[in-house]
C-alpha cells in the first residue's frame, strides 16, 4: 500500500499535462482546535484562581504593625505649620518644654530661664506644664526669681484630720520606728525626752503653776502654743538631730514621715518656728541623692518655691538651702546643715566669684551692691535650746574647738575656700572664726582656704575675754548661749593662746582685719545695762578699730544703707578683694 502511494506521488509531480487538482483547507479541524484552546485556557484561568490565596487581610494587619515615615523637610514642615490657625504661645511652650528634656545642660538651662520669665501663658498652659516636667525641671523651676507658683503641682491630698493628737501620736511613732544608734547622747537624750512628753502632762503642769503661783505665771505666758503644739516643737527638734545622720534619712522617708512632715506644715501654717523645723528637715534630706524622687514626688517642691519667695530672709534661706541640695544639675556643691545661702538664693546669671561667710548682717544690701558674692549664714547655735534640761554631752558640744571642726567640715562641703573669701563674724562668731583658720592651717587638706582668706570683719568680738562671764547664768546665756563660759572669761588662758597663734597666721598671711567695738551699754533687764565687750577686748591688735554709738546686739545691724557702719563694711570687702571687680 505504501509503494503504490509512492508511485501515485510521483506521476502527480511528473505529469505537466491538464488542469492542477486543488485541496480543500481543513477549517473544521482549525476550527476545533481553536475552540479546544479557548477551554484550555478558561480551565487554566479558573483552576489558577481557585487554589490562589487573598493575602489582602494579611497586608491590613502589616500595615497596622508597621510605621511608614514619609521624609519631609525641615522648610516644608515650617510651611505646612505656618498655615495652620494655632496660637504662637502654645507652639513656644511645647518647644521650650522639649528643651527642658535636652541633653545639652546649657539648652536645658536656657529653656527653664525662657519658660519662668515668660508670663503670658494661660491658666491651663501652666497645668500643662506642671503635669509634663520631670523632677529636674521642676526644681530648676523653683529656683527662678519670682517664678509664677503654678507651674508646680499642689502637694498631694492628705487623709482629712481634725485630731490633733493623731498628728502628736504620728510623730511619735515616727520618733520611736528610728534608730537609736550612730547618735551622739545629746539625740538620745532629746529624743527620749520627746516620747515622754505629752500634750496633757504639758497641760498639767501649766495648769498646775496657774493655780498655786510661784513662777507659774512667767511659765504660761511663754506657752504662746498649745501643749500639743509644744510636743510637736520637741518632736521636730529631735527629727532634725536624726535627719543629721544619713542613714535615719532613709528610715524617715520609708516610715511615711515625708507625708507627715507635710500634714504638720499644713496645719501648722500660723507657727513659723514648726515650718523652720519641718524645711529643715527636708534641708538634711535632700542631701541623700536618693531620696530627691520621693521628695519631689510627695510635693515638697511646691511648698519651697513658695516659701523662698517668702519676705522672711529665714524662712527663704531654709528654703533655698533645701531647693539647692535638690538642683544637682546647677548646682555643684552641698549645704549641710548650720549653712544657709542669703545670696544668690536663686539661679542667676551672675557667676558667684567671692566668698562671705557671715553671721548676722545685712545681707541683702550687701547682695545688690556685690552681686558677683556668694552670701553664705553660717549658724554655729545648733544645740536643742527649747528643753531646760542639760543634755549629759552638752559642754563637749558648746567647745570652739568641737564647733570648728564641724563647720569646717560642713563649710569645705559648701566649696568655701575655691574662691576668695572675706569673712563677717558678730561677738562669739569672731572667736570661732579665729578657731578655724588656726586649725586649717595645720591641715594641708584645708590650705585653700587660709591662701584665699583675703579679710576679716570683726563686730564685738571679745578677743580678750568679757566680764559677762561673771554674771548669773540667766544673764550669761542671753548672749552667749553657744559656748563654754569658761573659755569667755576676762584673759582666760584659752582666749590668750588662740589670739597669739591667730595673729602669727594673720601676719604670716597678710590678712586684712577690721574691727568694730560698741560704745554704748546693752539692757540685759529693767534694771541692769552693761557693756558686753568694752573696745580694750574688741581690739584685735593687729588691724583698724572703729567704735561705733551702737550696742552689743546692733554692731553687725546697721540701720540704713547710708549709715557710716553699712558704708565702712562695703569699703572694707571691696578693698580686701583687692579692687577686684565685684559688681
Amino acid at each position: 500500500m505504501s509503494a503504490s502511494a509512492l508511485r501515485m506521488i510521483r506521476v502527480r509531480r511528473l505529469s505537466t499535462t491538464g488542469p492542477a487538482v486543488k485541496r480543500a483547507l481543513p477549517w473544521r479541524d482549525l476550527i476545533c482546535l481553536h475552540r479546544g484552546c479557548v477551554f484550555i485556557t478558561y480551565e487554566v484561568v479558573t483552576l489558577n484562581q481557585a487554589v490562589t490565596i487573598d493575602t489582602s487581610a494579611i497586608l491590613q494587619e502589616k500595615h497596622k504593625s508597621y510605621i511608614y515615615l514619609t521624609h519631609t523637610t525641615n522648610r516644608e514642615q515650617e510651611k505646612h505649620l505656618s498655615h495652620l490657625d494655632a496660637d504662637p504661645h502654645e507652639c513656644a511652650l511645647w518647644v521650650l518644654l522639649k528643651k527642658t528634656c535636652s541633653a545639652d545642660r546649657a539648652v536645658r538651662q536656657q529653656a527653664v530661664q525662657e519658660l519662668a520669665q515668660n508670663h503670658h501663658w494661660q491658666d491651663y498652659q501652666y497645668q500643662t506644664a506642671a503635669q509634663v516636667v520631670d523632677h529636674r525641671t521642676a526644681v530648676a523651676l523653683a529656683r527662678m526669681p519670682n517664678v509664677d507658683l503654678r507651674f508646680f503641682l499642689p502637694p498631694p491630698p492628705l487623709p482629712h484630720t481634725d485630731d490633733d493628737i493623731s498628728i502628736e501620736d504620728g510623730l511619735r511613732q515616727l520618733l520611736a520606728s528610728l534608730p537609736q544608734s550612730e547618735v551622739d547622747q545629746c539625740v538620745q537624750y532629746f529624743t527620749s525626752l520627746a516620747l515622754r512628753e505629752s500634750s496633757q502632762s504639758l497641760a498639767s503642769q501649766r495648769g498646775g503653776l496657774w493655780c498655786f503661783g510661784g513662777n507659774g505665771l512667767p511659765y504660761a505666758q511663754s506657752l504662746t502654743s498649745t501643749p500639743s503644739e509644744k510636743v510637736e516643737t520637741f518632736c521636730l527638734q529631735a527629727l532634725v538631730q536624726h535627719s543629721k545622720v544619713q542613714s535615719h534619712c532613709d528610715h524617715v522617708v520609708a516610715n511615711g514621715g515625708l507625708l507627715l512632715l507635710q500634714r504638720v506644715y499644713q496645719l501648722r501654717r500660723d507657727s513659723p518656728k514648726i515650718q523652720r523645723n519641718i524645711v529643715r528637715i527636708i534641708g538634711n534630706l535632700t542631701l541623700n541623692d536618693s531620696l530627691h524622687t520621693a521628695i519631689v514626688q510627695s510635693g515638697w517642691v511646691a511648698v519651697l518655691a513658695e516659701m523662698i519667695q517668702s519676705p522672711h530672709i529665714m524662712q527663704a534661706s531654709h528654703a533655698a538651702r533645701a531647693l539647692a541640695n535638690l538642683d544637682r544639675d546647677a548646682v555643684r556643691q552641698k549645704y549641710q546643715d548650720g549653712v544657709y545661702i542669703l545670696h544668690p538664693q536663686c539661679r542667676t546669671k551672675y557667676a558667684c566669684l567671692y566668698e562671705l561667710p557671715l553671721m548676722l548682717t545685712k545681707s541683702s544690701w550687701l547682695a545688690a551692691d556685690c552681686p558677683n558674692l556668694r552670701i553664705l549664714s553660717v549658724e554655729y547655735d545648733t544645740h536643742l535650746s527649747d528643753w531646760k534640761a542639760k543634755c549629759p554631752a552638752e559642754n563637749q558640744r558648746k567647745s570652739l574647738a568641737y564647733r570648728s571642726q564641724e563647720l569646717l567640715r560642713k563649710l569645705k562641703d559648701a566649696g568655701v575656700g575655691v574662691r576668695p573669701v572675706v569673712w563677717v563674724a558678730h561677738s562669739m562668731g569672731g572667736l570661732l572664726v579665729k578657731k578655724m583658720l588656726l586649725d586649717a592651717s595645720k591641715d594641708p587638706d584645708l590650705s585653700p582656704l587660709i591662701k584665699n582668706t583675703k579679710g576679716i570683719l570683726f563686730y564685738s568680738v571679745p578677743h580678750h575675754g568679757t566680764f559677762m562671764a561673771e554674771y548669773s547664768v540667766n544673764v550669761r546665756y542671753l548672749l552667749f548661749p553657744s559656748i563654754e563660759v569658761k573659755e569667755l572669761c576676762r584673759d582666760s588662758p584659752a582666749l590668750r593662746d588662740l589670739n597669739e597663734n591667730f595673729l602669727n597666721i594673720a601676719k604670716e598671711q597678710e590678712f586684712k582685719v577690721l574691727s568694730f567695738a560698741e560704745t554704748l551699754p546693752t539692757y540685759i533687764g529693767p534694771m541692769l545695762k552693761i557693756l558686753v565687750v568694752p573696745s580694750q577686748s574688741a581690739d584685735l591688735g593687729i588691724g583698724d578699730l572703729i567704735q561705733v554709738d551702737v550696742d552689743h546686739l546692733n554692731t553687725c545691724k546697721p540701720e540704713k544703707k547710708d549709715s557710716f557702719l553699712y558704708k565702712r563694711t562695703l569699703q572694707f570687702i571691696r578693698d580686701a578683694l583687692g579692687g577686684q571687680r565685684i559688681k
